[in-house]
């Protein structure tokens, strides 16, 4: 497994993104983290665009956003040809955005859970493989044609 992740949150998840790279930092992650850098207001998309579009030059294989809800960092991140950013609130949606969509950016809602759920989810997302088959067709329809 690649120990190499981009992070990426807006105001509202500052606090857990700064507790979540010292997490994944003392696992032996390289964490690259695309802001923001304090809880002081600030636009998602700022930070939802770059660390898709790492992620879409290869740069690393798998990133976490945060923000109050998860909606606006998973919607701007979705917006990206090659993205496919999971909204997880439970354990066995951090398994299935994997298992059944191989999503490549796990998304937390920071208002809503815990700096332990954020940790559980993403050990979960990050630890479950993608199943293929008949879900690798189902990911193929995703793109918009001519927008690859």
């Amino acid at each position: 497994m690649e120990k190499k992740i981009g992070i990426a949150c807006d105001h509202a998840g500052y606090e857990m993104k700064e507790f979540l790279i010292g997490y994944l930092g003392a696992k032996g992650y390289d964490v690259y983290d695309f802001g923001t850098d304090s809880p002081e207001a600030v636009d998602y998309a700022d930070f939802a665009h770059p660390l898709a579009e790492a992620i879409e030059k290869g740069e690393f294989e798998h990133g976490i956003a945060l923000c109050g809800s998860g909606e606006g960092m998973a919607i701007t991140l979705n917006k990206h040809q090659r993205i496919r950013a999971g909204l997880v609130w439970r354990k066995e949606i951090a398994e299935l955005v994997k298992k059944h969509n191989n999503a490549n950016v796990i998304v937390l809602p920071a208002r809503f859970i815990t700096n332990d759920e954020a940790v559980e989810f993403i050990e979960t997302y990050l630890t479950t493989e993608f199943e293929g088959g008949r879900h690798e067709r189902r990911i193929a329809k995703i793109p918009v044609k001519g927008r690859e």
